[in-house]
């Protein structure tokens, strides 16, 4: 007996190392399945009950399984599940009384990173009306584009917003649109005041009959992406989507006794969706910045016991930057989700603040396609399987760079790229995995559907990225395509900039690309411009013309002056060259002029500017 003891442990060994040699992530990958399989059955159930069950709903679930728990923490003070649901009735009552708001009517949000973004999203979920979630960066002209195109007639703003607000004011009253502001007092006419309306509204529950006709395809938000082209485009996010983005925290391993650190801005799919909804799915306290600190990260996650953090690229290079300290290991992180993070940046992030499980996404908030890598390997953003592929077919296609299209072969279908070959990875589009497009916007929304990919009829969706597969299945992202580049965490529409720059006294036409400085995640804004017959360049004005109507993570920190712009056939103009050459004054023969912050100023272009830019002595 001994003896087939030993024997049969001997073999168990056996199978163990071979299947651990050969078959090094599988372990990784059962798990992976087993709870993408058991989310997928989640969905499903939610998809069949009536009434329908949302996030909302399971937001009021928390509250009656534990109502005292802490449901955000924010600048000190914090917020039971009770207390936000209490908050939020108040909302809800106050906006049902004064702006007569009923379900299906779209409301833009255009709110600060702090509690009240939390509780006036769930006022209004329980109205049933979709909310748009608008930057709080934008101003002007962007502004008011993102607002029209959701169809909203009503607008909340904070307090600290009020300028914002007040510079696109008579547009809005000639739209009849109604403006609310998160205050106590305000003297403008045409702006009228919420809080005081709110704290002296019942906090008694809602009916459920006020959202009886929402369901799963209906849409619960808009959230706002650069897209390839244009204008800020509002991606029409359905609740089925939000409950999938949800359980990104689930697929990650973050459970109910976690603390989930959200220092992203609430109007980022990552924030609101990954974050605070999957907050909520997960039934955990939220700990609320409003706005990331290098300095005070992680005596943030010290002092709340933070155990899942959220970042982008960015933000992890920011925290490697930071100086070295004794304690660096010394918190309770095991968590880190996010995207846009350098392979060098991971490694030096896992050496100096230990053994956390770095759970690196790829995905689109409008889009059908998304991958995460659940496993420990360095610089992927995902893993091939057959589960996920069945679930959410996909593939990458062949992309000719130059001419910005994808490869197709004689019978006019594209044709799918080799193991280790970088290619466009395009979503098909089915019930399961479908692409509603942008809100008022049927032209970019048509712009990424792509037809006839491998059999004529089919229909995909265009991601607009370009990615690669290794022969051990593990997904790699690899750049962008089209007229989006991504700097500071947020994507940059060349087209805007452009619009900008061209309004400018001194520019006729403008290039806008972006390119890659070394130690920096994404690409900073560089702009070619053609000047108008006769004029010189205006460093200061066209400094004031980008500093008024573009965020600064938007504005071009180069430009360089051209005798003409380089078109292709199709009269688009080229930019491969441009983006190759970068800035380096000592290789550009073209009058250079670089963005100073501190002089308020474009200035010409130096090699010394260049060189303290590389030692990274200057701030971009």
């Amino acid at each position: 007996m001994y003896i087939w003891f030993t024997v049969l442990a001997g073999l168990a060994i056996l199978s163990f190392s071979f299947l651990k040699t050969f078959f090094p992530y599988l372990g990784e990958d059962c798990a992976y399945i087993l709870r993408s399989i058991k989310l997928g059955a989640r969905l499903v159930r939610y998809k069949k009950i009536k009434p329908f069950y949302s996030i909302l709903d399971r937001f009021l679930d928390a509250v009656k399984s534990h109502p005292n728990k802490v449901f955000v923490h924010f600048e000190g003070r914090e917020y039971s599940y009770g207390e936000v649901d209490k908050q939020s009735n108040k909302v809800a009552r106050a906006l049902q009384a004064e702006a007569r708001l009923k379900e299906g009517d779209a409301v833009a949000l255009f709110l600060a990173n702090e509690p009240s973004f939390m509780w006036t999203w769930l006022g209004l979920a329980k109205l049933g009306c979709p909310a748009a979630l608008l930057n709080y960066n934008i101003r002007s002209k962007s502004l008011l584009h993102c607002f029209s195109c959701c169809g909203a007639k009503v607008i909340i703003a904070s307090a600290e917003l009020q300028d914002a607000v007040e510079e696109v004011l008579p547009t809005l009253r000639e739209q009849g649109i109604s403006v609310y502001l998160l205050s106590e007092a305000c003297s403008i006419q045409g702006i009228k005041t919420l809080s005081d309306k709110i704290s002296q509204a019942s906090d008694q529950p809602l009916s459920r009959d006020l959202r009886a006709n929402v369901n799963i395809r209906s849409t619960a938000l808009y959230i706002y992406t650069s897209g390839t082209t244009g204008l800020p485009k509002a991606a029409v996010v359905t609740h089925e989507r939000v409950w999938a983005a949800s359980f990104v925290q689930a697929a990650s391993g973050v459970t109910s006794e976690d603390i989930f650190y959200i220092n992203l801005p609430l109007y980022h799919s990552a924030g609101f969706l990954i974050g605070m909804a999957g907050a909520i799915d997960r039934g955990i306290t939220i700990i609320l910045r409003r706005k990331f600190s290098a300095s005070q990260f992680w005596d943030d996650c010290r002092k709340y016991n933070v155990t899942v953090m959220q970042y982008i690229g960015e933000t992890m290079r920011y925290l490697c930057n930071t100086p070295k300290k004794d304690n660096e290991k010394n918190h309770r992180v095991r968590i880190a989700i996010g995207n846009g993070v350098r392979t060098d940046i991971w490694t030096e992030f896992l050496n100096r603040f230990g053994d956390i499980k770095v759970r690196e996404l790829y995905a689109a908030t409008e889009g059908n396609i998304g991958f995460i890598n659940y496993t420990s390997k360095i610089g992927v953003v995902g893993r091939v399987n057959f589960v996920h592929r069945f679930f959410f077919p996909y593939t990458l296609i062949k992309f000719d760079i130059e001419k910005e299209e994808p490869v197709r072969n004689s019978e006019g279908l594209c044709i799918e790229a080799a193991i280790g070959e970088t290619g466009l990875l395009v979503g098909r589009i089915t019930q399961r995995s479908p692409f509603v497009g942008y809100a008022g916007n049927q032209q970019q929304t048509e712009k990424k559907r792509l037809r006839n990919v491998l059999k004529i009829g089919d229909l995909y969706f265009n991601t607009g990225d370009l990615l690669q597969i290794d022969h051990q299945n593990f997904v790699y992202f690899q750049d962008r395509v089209g007229e989006t580049f991504r700097w500071k965490g947020e994507n940059v529409a060349t087209s805007e900039v452009a619009d900008v720059l061209t309004m400018a006294n001194c520019i006729l036409e403008a290039n806008v690309y972006g390119v890659k400085v070394e130690g920096h995640e994404g690409r900073i804004g560089m702009a070619a411009v053609l000047l108008k017959e006769g004029e010189d360049f205006d460093c200061s004005g066209t400094y004031k013309q980008v500093v008024n109507y573009l965020p600064a993570y938007a504005r071009p920190r180069f430009i360089r002056i051209q005798s003409c712009l380089e078109m292709t056939g199709t009269f688009k103009m080229k930019k491969v060259r441009l983006v190759e050459e970068g800035f380096d004054p000592a290789h550009i023969q073209d009058p250079l002029y670089f963005l100073d912050t501190e002089k308020k100023t474009y200035v010409p272009m130096t090699e010394e500017i260049y060189r303290a830019i590389a030692a990274r002595e200057v701030k971009l």
